[in-house]
């Protein structure tokens, strides 16, 4: 029995820090016990709210592979000196040694890959701010305008509501070459069809954007009871877009009032703007304040 405690002793030291801060969370926890928010319903979707949820999620994982692959070597050597010097047990030090390699490796992997998606995610979150943010200025012109309209399997990244019609805004986030030759390593042409970026190409954008219009334009029909046409924009921030075709809305994400310009099939009436931001008010105001959470 004493050896079996024995050889618990290193993953005690280990663990027993670790009930530090879990009992700090606790006593905080119990003095918000008796308080609760001010706020009393729940905040619109901010721009890229569900990248930044995903952000925080990776650095959760981070957290915990660097954790991990600091840890679990430590916790092996001091397991082989308590089996071979406290416990007198004559162990080879290979198998520690192999299970160390295997477990930093494992730990290691997946570290490199959630680092590298962390990087993809913070480079879509910057550039859906930057253009929301933008998006944001046509409010002053009477617009209403909406971030994150979650979906079951996808999410809207922004909807503007005018008089003019629905614009249904697809951000995407694409990182510019860096070759020293100026403009066109800064430009995409737009051949209606597909995105030529200045080393490679892409059609999925487009026909992402025209199908979460067309499905906002279904949504929108059945929940006002009236036939709403969406359409479709594209921001691709800090690009210099060249349209060879002008059938296809694609905008560097600056200066979006032209969009107060551009007609649709179903101008809109005061009232019709009015039964449209509620419906898409209701799914997009759904953050919970965080200082005070329900129970």
């Amino acid at each position: 029995m004493n050896t079996f405690f024995i050889q618990l002793l290193p993953a005690a030291i280990f663990l027993i820090p670790l009930c530090v801060p879990i009992g700090i969370a606790l006593w905080i926890r119990h003095q918000r016990k008796h308080r609760r928010t001010p706020l009393t319903s729940q905040m619109l979707r901010a721009p890229g709210e569900s990248i930044n949820k995903r952000i925080e999620q990776l650095n959760d994982d981070i957290g915990q592979y660097l954790t991990f692959s600091g840890i679990i070597p430590l916790l092996c050597y001091s397991s082989y000196l308590t089996t071979r010097y406290v416990a007198n047990t004559k162990g080879s030090p290979v198998i520690f040694i192999v299970l160390a390699l295997c477990f930093t490796a494992y730990f290691g992997v997946r570290l490199n890959r959630a680092t590298r998606q962390r990087h993809k995610e913070q480079l879509g979150l910057d550039c859906e701010r930057a253009v929301g943010q933008e998006l944001n200025q046509l409010m002053l012109d009477g617009f209403r305008v909406y971030h994150d309209f979650q979906v079951d399997s996808f999410n809207i990244d922004h909807i503007v509501v005018g008089g003019n019609g629905v614009f249904a805004i697809e951000t995407k986030g694409r990182a510019k070459p860096d070759r020293g030759n100026g403009q066109e390593d800064a430009r995409v042409t737009y051949d209606g069809q597909t995105l030529h970026f200045p080393t490679w190409k892409e059609p999925e954008p487009l026909e992402q954007a025209k199908r979460q219009a067309a499905w906002l334009s279904n949504w929108l029909n059945k929940a006002v009871g009236a036939q709403v046409a969406v359409k479709p924009v594209l921001a691709l921030p800090g690009w210099y877009v060249d349209r060879k075709r002008p059938d296809f809305l694609i905008f560097n994400g600056k200066n979006p009032q032209f969009l107060s310009k551009i007609s649709t099939e179903t101008p809109l009436t005061a009232e019709m703007i009015q039964r449209i931001a509620h419906q898409i008010e209701q799914k997009c105001r759904d953050v919970a304040p965080q200082a005070y959470r329900k129970s």
